[in-house]
Parts: structure tokens; sequence; C-alpha cells
């Protein structure tokens, strides 16, 4: 829908008032499509039920472009004391204090944070309801040149170790240049010993094949080689969240993936858009498979016998 006028939305029982839905965020160009407030607003009312169950009870760090993706940009962590009481806020501890985030409960919640131009959601690993203590564990799978093929190769290295490991695992596409590789955890373990497992598991990769990946943090460290990132799983530190869009030319989206897919040779890091993400979302590639939260207990001491 485009024009200068607002545009009111019903959501979960609540009315959203768009402003400005015609307005260009993502200017098309080349092989780009352009994309406005409102496309935005129509794809995350498409997404949204399977977009709110990676959300609910999470923190967030919101990524905003009010200008559009070309101009200025700013995250958000605290949230502004304009935002409606419906809202859900969570105010949780940092160094010195205490910061309130947004929390996205609810569809009405998600296209309000869609009108505040936020374009792309990062999601705290824990819930509200234990922050200290993750049920999701995320390896980020970062090539050091935009060359997919490695990616695609690393995932199913690490693929192998997990289901060797005996840890579910669920595969996403960034919507920038790597994967996500998802483990979901009982929530019983604290970030310092869900990170320290997550590097245990990278490292033994890397020894395996240290010509193609590495868990050298900086850059000038890792050469041409795959950069397997566990700094997210560290309490504070977020993840982009399933459907979400990336401030990057043409929309791309982060879109979940069965681990089949990891096959095609048509997938990519920018596979999915707006639009035309909606529909591999609807097929719920990941259907009941993070509910399945493991311990790392056992899977320590298997990974143990492998080092």
């Amino acid at each position: 829908m485009s024009g200068d006028g607002p545009r009111t939305v019903r959501a979960g029982g609540r009315t959203v008032e768009i402003h400005r839905p015609g307005k260009v965020i993502f200017p098309g160009g080349g092989d780009t499509g352009e994309y406005t407030k409102g496309d935005l607003v129509d794809y995350h009312l498409a997404v949204a039920p399977y977009m709110l169950p990676h959300l609910r009870g999470r923190p967030l760090m919101l990524d905003r472009r009010p200008d559009g993706v070309d101009g200025p940009s700013f995250m958000q962590k605290n949230t502004p004391d304009h935002y409606p009481d419906w809202i859900t806020r969570a105010e949780v501890a940092k160094e010195g204090g205490t910061v309130t985030h947004t929390v996205c409960d609810s569809a009405a919640t998600l296209l309000y944070l869609v009108d505040q131009a936020s374009i792309t959601l990062h999601r705290w690993l824990s819930r509200t309801t234990g922050t200290g203590h993750p049920d999701r564990l995320v390896f980020d799978l970062d090539p050091s040149v935009d060359d997919f093929e490695t990616v695609r190769e690393a995932a199913r290295l690490l693929g192998e170790l997990l289901d060797g490991l005996r840890l579910p695992s669920a595969l996403m596409t960034t919507g920038s240049r790597g994967l996500h590789v998802i483990v979901p955890l009982t929530g019983n373990h604290d970030f310092d010993e869900v990170r320290a497992f997550a590097r245990e598991v990278a490292d033994t990769l890397a020894d395996a094949h240290p010509d193609r990946l590495t868990t050298a943090a900086r850059k000038k460290d890792r050469g041409d080689r795959l950069y397997l990132d566990v700094q997210r799983n560290a309490y504070a530190q977020t993840a982009v969240a399933p459907c979400t869009v990336r401030a990057l030319p043409g929309a791309p989206v982060a879109v979940p993936v069965s681990w089949d897919q990891l096959d095609d040779p048509a997938l990519h890091a920018r596979r999915w858009t707006v639009a035309n993400a909606v529909e591999q979302i609807r097929t719920d590639p990941w259907a009941g498979l993070l509910s399945r939260g493991r311990s790392l207990a056992p899977a320590r001491r298997r990974l143990a016998g492998l080092r």
C-alpha cells in the first residue's frame, strides 16, 4: 500500500497505526527491488505466526533506520518512554545498572516496531524468566570471502559433529553472507558454560580442518578460512532473529531452512527476500525441533571422547 496517509492495521486484537506506509525503506536499483514501509508491514503480518515464537519472552536489540537503509542507523536497546504501555518490557542487569529492553510478545508489537523503522530484530539467546541461562546456542558460520560454498561445507561438517554429539540442530540463512546453526538447550546452563562448550565444539572442528576453518577472532589471523564464531553465546549478546529482515540491498531475510536444503545449489545466504520468503517460512522447516532442548552434560562427555 502506498501513500502518505496513515494506515490502520488490526493485529491480535489491537489496532496499530502505520505512519507514512508509502515511505521507501529499501530503494530499488540494479537487481534489487524497492520496498516501502507498507511492504514491510505486509511481510511481517504474513510471517508473524512463525516469527513470534522465536521472539516471545526475549529481550531485543533493534536496528532502526528512520530514513531508510541508506540513511543513518542506530542500535536501540533501551525502550523509549513513548512506546505504548501494552508493549512488554524487560529490565535486565548490565554493568553498573540496568537496561529496559523491548520484548516482542504479539503481532501488534511486531507491527509497531516496523512502524518505528526497526528493520532487523536481534534477540537474546535467553528469556526474561532466566536471562543468565540461554536456551539457545548459536554457531555463526562467517566466511572470510563472500563464497557460499565454504559456508555450505562448514555447515555439513558442523551438522555431522553435532549429530555425533546427539544434539539436535537447526539451520538458518542469515540474509547476509553466512549461516547460523542453532542448538536448543534446556536452559540449565549459564552463558559461561554454554560459550565454553560452543568453543570446544568449534575448536574440535577447526583442529580437524585447519586449512578451511578457524576460531581466530582477529580477521588478520583467519586468512581465507571460514570463521566459526561462538561469541554470541555470552550474556547480553544477541543474534539475528529467524524471519527478520536485514538492512541490506534487496531486503534479504534470515530464513529457517531444513538440512536437506543445504544440498540445493540455489541456496545462499541471501536466497530469500521480503518478496519471496513467506512461502519458504510457511513450510516451517524447524517444526517441533527447537522444543527439544538438551542438557550439555552428555554432549560434553561425548566431545571429550573425540578430543
